[in-house]
């Protein structure tokens, strides 16, 4: 039984590509809302129309390509897996340059619909700003295509460059959507859960630099104008324990009405996960497991936990966009990566309705000032600062942003502004006083006072 918004989006798909030989549709829905499954039913409708031969589909992680093989092969009733008596397969975007002559040319003999998702990874324009994926499926898939299908919960690129094959109002370089289906709408169709956001502050701060003291009334002050840095925040154990003290409180209170519910710590670093899942299971007495790019294969980890009593798990960007994993309802965020595209992918992670009593969803977090304002704005679906921007002085500037933040991803030492790394000493917490060890072998000291909570409840 298809949603209403899927049901109404299908039968507009369908349409424009009655009427059209070649046709490009664009489905914006929010993180959560059942992409996939409306995408398989338009191709089990153009089977059915004999409208085509094929359909291949796309997307930025194996896990996603993953799923989407399981959601085509449930509704075309066959195995999906590109074999053959298979009506098609799944793919991720990285596969694409490595999928040889044979193939294109065999694809090209046929009627082919192909469905991208999360396209926003793409990027094309005619300046050289590209990226691979863009070039590959501009190069390779746009010309031969029947009809072709993207979708996206969150319609920008963090370095606000075009996303490949999307129209682009003019001249205020808003995305142009066939179909829109937002967070508030979900909501209200009970598709989605109502989030609620978590922002921690601390109040009567102060930094011991040498022989210096510096005073601050909140974690944004301090942030600004001393030389702590958010990195030193998300790793710091007086810091992780309140959050995860928070979360597992929250899950607790959750699973007393829906015992399968799970908890999603997303981390900043491998040792950093590790730290944490520690943490969980010695300190907080949890079931904990963990999962990153290291592991030799994440997709059974994420399976396993998926169907599993496990109360938390602890990812590296592992678990971000296109997973469906419906008992997850919590979640701390404690990344290094700050981009609004980011943050509500993660949030999309708790968002996926179940069958389960209680559908709460709660996202902890740290009150830094970019976060702040990505919460503020979550019911936005597309912000006014996420548009697609031609200045070049601007995307340089986003393009050093960009290596920043990835090479945070990639490093697990303390990023510092100064010679010396900088250690934390959050008091007054609720809980969890004792066995507390400094995660670095700092010198200068941050004093804090009590801990204070801003809830954002949306779409009240």
């Amino acid at each position: 039984m298809l949603r209403t918004w899927q049901a109404e989006c299908a039968a507009q798909v369908i349409d424009k590509f009655t009427s059209n030989k070649r046709s490009h549709f664009f489905c914006q829905a929010t993180p959560g809302a059942g992409k996939t499954v409306m995408a398989a039913e338009v191709a089990k409708r153009l089977f059915q129309e004999g409208m085509i031969d094929l359909v291949l589909c796309f997307s930025p992680s194996i896990s996603v390509a993953e799923g989407m093989k399981k959601t085509f092969s449930w509704k075309l009733e066959c195995c999906f897996n590109g074999g053959l008596g298979s009506l098609g397969g799944s793919y991720t975007y990285q596969s694409i340059r490595f999928l040889d002559e044979n193939f294109w040319n065999t694809v090209c003999k046929y009627r082919v619909l192909v469905v991208f998702d999360e396209i926003h990874h793409c990027s094309f324009d005619d300046e050289g700003r590209s990226n691979s994926w863009g070039l590959e499926i501009v190069s390779k898939i746009q010309g031969f295509a029947r009809y072709t299908l993207a979708l996206s919960g969150t319609p920008w690129r963090s370095d606000r460059l075009p996303i490949v094959m999307a129209e682009y109002s003019d001249p205020d370089g808003k995305v142009v959507c066939d179909y829109h289906y937002g967070l508030q709408q979900a909501v209200e169709d009970k598709v989605c859960r109502r989030p609620k956001i978590v922002l921690i502050d601390n109040e009567h701060l102060s930094v011991k630099a040498g022989n210096d003291n510096q005073y601050f009334a909140s974690i944004l002050d301090c942030l600004k104008q001393s030389d702590i840095s958010y990195h030193s925040v998300i790793h710091n154990e007086d810091a992780m324990n309140y959050i995860l003290n928070s979360g597992c409180q929250k899950l607790a209170q959750i699973r007393q009405e829906s015992p399968n519910a799970g908890g999603l710590v997303v981390a900043a670093s491998i040792k950093h996960a590790k730290h944490i899942q520690k943490r969980l299971i010695e300190h907080f007495h949890q079931s904990a497991c963990i999962v990153t790019y290291h592991h030799d294969n994440p997709l059974n980890e994420i399976e396993s936990f998926r169907h599993s009593n496990v109360q938390w798990i602890v990812s590296v960007g592992m678990i971000s966009e296109g997973t469906d994993i419906p008992r997850l309802q919590v979640c701390c965020h404690m990344s290094s990566v700050k981009t609004e595209l980011y943050f509500r992918q993660v949030l999309g992670r708790i968002l996926r309705v179940n069958d389960s009593p209680n559908q709460e969803a709660w996202l902890y977090t740290f009150a830094e000032e970019s976060l702040i304002g990505f919460a503020e704005r979550i019911e936005q679906d597309i912000p006014e600062s996420c548009q697609f921007i031609k200045s070049h002085e601007q995307l340089e500037a986003l393009g050093k942003t960009q290596s920043f933040i990835q090479a945070a991803m990639s490093n697990d030492k303390t990023i510092v502004s100064r010679d010396f790394s900088i250690q934390l000493n959050w008091s007054k917490l609720d809980a969890v006083q004792n066995d507390v060890h400094s995660y670095f072998e700092d010198h200068d000291e941050l004093r804090l006072g009590d801990f204070k909570q801003r809830v954002i409840a949306t779409f009240i």
